[in-house]
């Protein structure tokens, strides 16, 4: 019965995490033991004073429909949150409150792009970005991320690859799957070269903003040529642990908004109201779970970054954001994706293959790093012992 199914359903990727992750959980059930190294989820549990919010929330009866944008008290706290942080002025009216940030990327691309326009991805990157564009008929052009530039991609290319049917650029940092980072000298050559292409709207993926090793995070809608211009995407699944609440939000152009609030009503209604009371806790509450957590994942990628380099065909770069390295295993002699199925099959570890996030991802592998220090130690045990294979 496929052929039942709408055209458009054969443009629409997947994320491989999930599918992988389902495999290993099928070897675990076989008995195998598996050390999940790969899906982007905190290993922490949400810190208690949100979790208190939340079931007050519930018990004075925040369990009813809200605006579809969100609950006003929330939009606000959500506008002073962005304000505070990347320096600009943010009224509750451009804020959107969904549930996860996977539908601001979704409701971004479907309200602005046509068929046939060009969106700007980076790959490798969060798979996500290309197969909605890809849904909606756009031409999909990939920017070269690059590791020799610390996992950033080279400016002057991205300036090649603009055109007049650019309508969209993606832009993610920190940055899935590489932990590369866009410094302030960065952006200020990506604004200067997008003033010459004043229609192309750029979709700043900041997920991981609080989850940033050194430095402050700096984004691309601070500078004031990009105002009315940049969709910032953001939400509390990584920053607090909170994967399974389904929140995440965006700051659209106050031209904008009303689309994407409509798109909102006819999907999903609107987002559940007392875990959006519980997000005012996260954002104005005490903020010490959250340097905790950022301060035992630096831990865990200082020892990943080591033990990675202390296995034979494998070269990792020291990531400065979000939980994942991204190690390059040419000189292993496999394919990602060979290697990655080895990996899981033979050493019980899960990770993905660079593969998973585009075309150039080919020669990498992404180990997340939201698992406890004990058991990525063993998980280098273990793939240093099947390295053998490859190291005669």
């Amino acid at each position: 019965m496929k052929e039942l199914l709408a055209s458009r359903m054969s443009n629409l990727g997947t994320e491989t995490a999930f599918e992988v992750l389902a495999k290993a959980k099928k070897l675990e059930a076989s008995g195998k033991e598996i050390i999940h190294l790969e899906i982007g989820e905190p290993d922490f549990d949400t810190p208690k004073n949100i979790v208190r919010a939340g079931i007050k929330a519930l018990k004075d009866g925040w369990t009813h429909y809200g605006p579809s944008a969100g609950l006003p008290q929330v939009r606000r706290a959500v506008a002073e949150h962005i304000s505070g942080t990347r320096g600009i002025q943010v009224s509750p009216e451009e804020v959107v409150i969904s549930p996860g940030g996977k539908p601001i990327m979704f409701f971004a691309i479907v309200a602005l792009v046509n068929e046939g326009d060009e969106v700007i991805c980076p790959n490798p990157a969060y798979p996500i970005y290309e197969s909605v564009a890809g849904f909606v008929g756009a031409k999909v052009v990939p920017l070269k991320v690059r590791e020799e530039l610390d996992f950033n991609f080279d400016v002057n290319e991205l300036e090649n690859l603009l055109t007049e049917k650019t309508k969209l650029l993606v832009i993610n940092s920190p940055a899935n799957p590489t932990g590369g980072v866009l410094s302030e000298k960065e952006l200020k050559k990506i604004v200067r070269i997008l003033q010459k292409y004043p229609r192309v709207v750029v979709l700043s993926d900041e997920i991981y903003s609080h989850i940033l090793y050194q430095g402050k995070h700096k984004s691309i809608a601070s500078f004031p040529e990009m105002s009315g211009r940049v969709i910032i995407l953001d939400g509390m699944s990584k920053t607090y642990a909170m994967t399974g609440w389904r929140l995440g939000y965006g700051i659209f152009p106050k031209w904008l908004e009303p689309s994407i609030t409509r798109l909102m009503t006819n999907s999903n209604s609107c987002t559940a109201s007392f875990s959006q009371i519980a997000m005012i806790e996260a954002l104005n509450g005490p903020q010490r779970a959250v340097k905790k957590m950022v301060r035992e994942f630096r831990k865990r990628r200082d020892a990943i970054v080591k033990g990675l380099n202390e296995i034979s065909g494998f070269s990792c770069h020291m990531p400065k954001g979000a939980f994942y390295v991204f190690p390059n295993i040419t000189k292993t002699g496999y394919k990602s994706q060979e290697l990655a199925d080895m990996i899981l099959n033979e050493a019980g570890v899960a990770c993905l293959s660079g593969t998973c996030f585009g075309k150039f991802g080919e020669g990498y592998l992404r180990f997340s790093y939201a698992n406890s220090l004990e058991n990525i130690n063993k998980s280098l045990e273990r793939i240093k012992k099947l390295s053998q294979k490859w190291s005669r």
